[in-house]
């Protein structure tokens, strides 16, 4: 299988809208691995890894956001995959 692993920062109005949980939804729907957390700058991180289809699935999905958010602009760089399989869970950055 060809497996990506996606690094990618999410603008907008995307804090204490419960992006993070709707995030998590969607990868774990989609059967990927990886973390979402809030930055201070009000941005969120999202690193994922999984399928070519999954990835590309989230980064669709990412450019939407959850109902209450509003996605400005999704960053995201290409990462050598690590093989992780656990599953997506919301990280707390400081």
């Amino acid at each position: 299988m060809d497996r990506k692993r996606i690094q990618a920062m999410v603008h907008g109005r995307v804090q204490g809208v419960a992006f993070r949980e709707y995030t998590r939804r969607e990868a774990s729907r989609l059967g990927l691995s990886g973390w979402v957390g809030n930055l201070p700058d009000g941005t969120v991180q999202v690193m994922f890894e999984g399928s070519a289809t999954q990835t590309e699935a989230l980064l669709s999905w990412l450019a939407i956001g959850s109902p209450y958010s509003h996605v400005t602009r999704v960053e995201y760089n290409e990462l050598p995959p690590e093989g992780e399989t656990s599953p997506f869970f919301i990280r707390y950055l400081s």
